[in-house]
This record gives C-alpha cells, structure tokens and sequence, in this order.
C-alpha cells in the first residue's frame, strides 16, 4: 500500500466477537436467505433495468432492504434524501453492509476501490449498478475520477462516496477528503450527508459489523450473521445545498461536521463512550501520519493530503 492512501487505525482488535457455536444454526439460515436475495436480484437485473426510473428505485430500494433484514440486522431510516436530480451522498465508511443501506435511502452510482470488482457476488452487483470504480494507487488518475463524477452528477444521477477514503470500526470516525466534493461543486449539486451507525437492539454500540484491517469479507459477513439483535442506524441529515459553501474544503468540513454530529447525538442516546473512543483513535491515527511525514513521504503525499 502506498504511504499516502487513506487509512485508518481501526484493527481486527476493535472488533467485538459475537459468534458461538450456537450461533452457527442461525447464521445458516440467514446465510441461505441472503444468498437467495442476491441471486433474485441478479437474476431481475436485466428486467429492472428496463423499468422507469422511479420504479426502478422503489424495486432497488425494497432490494436493499430485504438484503439488510436477511442478514438479521433490523434497519432504522430517519430522514429522507431528495427523490429525484443530482446529488453526491457522503457517509461515514465502517462494513460491507454500508452500501445497502445507502442504498435503501436512495440508488446511486457508488465510487469504489477497483479491487472490488474481484470479490465473489459483491463485484458483480457492483459492477451491474453502475459503479464508478477508482485505481486507489494512481494519483494521476483521480482528477479524472473526479470529472467522472461531475459528469454523472451532472447528468442528474446519485452518486455514493465515503470520503474517509477507509472503513473505521465504528466507535471513530476518519477525517473526510476533499476531492469527491470538488465534484459536487463542479457540478453544482447538492451534497447529502449520512451517519451510519450499528448497535444492538438495546443500546449498546457495537463494532461487529465492522470490516477494517485484515479482516476477509467471507470472516465479516459471518460475524454479521451469527450476531443477535443487530440494528443499524441511517440518520439522513439535512441536505447541503449547491452553492452553500465557497470551496472544497469548507464543504467537506460541513458534511463531516454533520455526520460528526449525529455520532454525538447517538452517543448521547446510547450511553455508550463513542466520542471519548474517536478521539483516542484520531490520536492514534494523528501518530502515525506523523511517523509518516518524518520517515519522508514523497510529493504525491502532499498532493493527496489537499484534495
């Protein structure tokens, strides 16, 4: 991995484990619903695609959200997001389960790793939706990603990015990245900020669907499906209009300022030490860009660091 990618000093240790043996029975038979879902869809990909655009977001929405309930995890929308025009979505970037759920909000093209094209059914379906996918390692590449995006939102479509840049574990939460919101500027579309959030059905916070460090996708989707009373959270927070903010920068702090603010209002709500958490592994994370910058990161570093 290059030294100026994204990161995130979330690790298979932050990780709660929730499994047991006699778990396994359960996460079978969720893992046979999940699959059925995903191979329904697939199959319909073709026949929706043909569909008006306002149907074929109901049925993609619907999807979703049967995707999340397969998996035992009950979901909670609050708020909506424009129905219909551009709009660049943000959110904050902790499991695999993520996407769905953005996706129950409203369908939208995501920007991706380009790795994920490899992964069994996962690249298919992102792939079949229309994703934007990104070469992580080439900085030259990305301001032309970065038109890429301006184009679809331009030509009225939803577009879905984690400005994080890395999945966090969810107790914590990264720095967003200005480029993707260069974009939305170009554009001149609005921007839509989103907190996920994952707990159990009574309270407590939880970092079990977190897929960070060197976690396999196969290892985090069990540990979703052999969890009980998992619940996830979508708080769809007030819509940043075009023109609300002068540059990059201050657009970019005021989604992360959103996003940021809705951590705390859930904390609040849960009990739980969410905030305090952020703050040690912002501290951590600070550390190692530190160590970084003194071992002498190259030029492109820089380069990233103001995008």
């Amino acid at each position: 991995m290059s030294a100026w990618l994204p990161s995130a000093p979330c690790s298979r240790v932050c990780v709660e484990s929730v499994g047991s043996p006699a778990a396994v029975p359960r996460a079978l038979v969720r893992l046979a619903a999940l699959l059925a879902v995903l191979v329904f869809g697939i199959v319909l990909i073709p026949v929706v695609g043909r569909l008006a655009a306002v149907w074929r977001d109901r049925l993609t929405r619907r999807w979703c959200r049967t995707i999340v309930r397969a998996t035992g995890v009950r979901l909670r929308i609050t708020g909506s997001a424009p129905p219909g025009g551009g709009l660049l979505l943000v959110a904050n970037h902790i499991s695999w389960l993520d996407i769905p759920l953005l996706a129950a909000v409203r369908p939208a093209r995501m920007l991706a790793k380009a790795e994920i094209r490899q992964w069994p059914v996962a690249g298919v379906l992102t792939a079949s939706s229309g994703a934007l996918f990104i070469q992580r390692d080439h900085l030259r590449a990305l301001p032309r990603t970065v038109e890429r995006i301006a184009d679809s939102l331009r030509g009225g479509s939803a577009v879905v990015v984690f400005p994080e840049g890395s999945t966090w574990c969810g107790r914590a939460q990264g720095r967003f990245r200005r480029a993707a919101f260069q974009a939305a500027l170009d554009a001149g579309v609005p921007v839509q900020p989103v907190h996920l959030h994952y707990r159990f059905d009574g309270g407590a916070a939880t970092t079990a669907p977190a897929f960070v460090g060197s976690d396999s996708l196969l290892t985090s989707v069990w540990r979703v499906l052999s969890a009980r009373a998992l619940v996830a959270e979508v708080r769809v927070e007030p819509v940043l209009g075009a023109g609300s903010a002068p540059d990059r920068r201050t657009l970019a702090l005021a989604a992360e300022t959103a996003t940021n603010g809705a951590a705390t209002n859930g904390a609040a709500d849960t009990g739980t030490a969410v905030v305090e958490t952020a703050d040690a592994h912002r501290r951590s994370a600070e550390a190692r860009r530190r160590s970084t910058d003194a071992h002498g990161v190259s030029a492109n570093s820089e380069a990233y660091a103001h995008l």
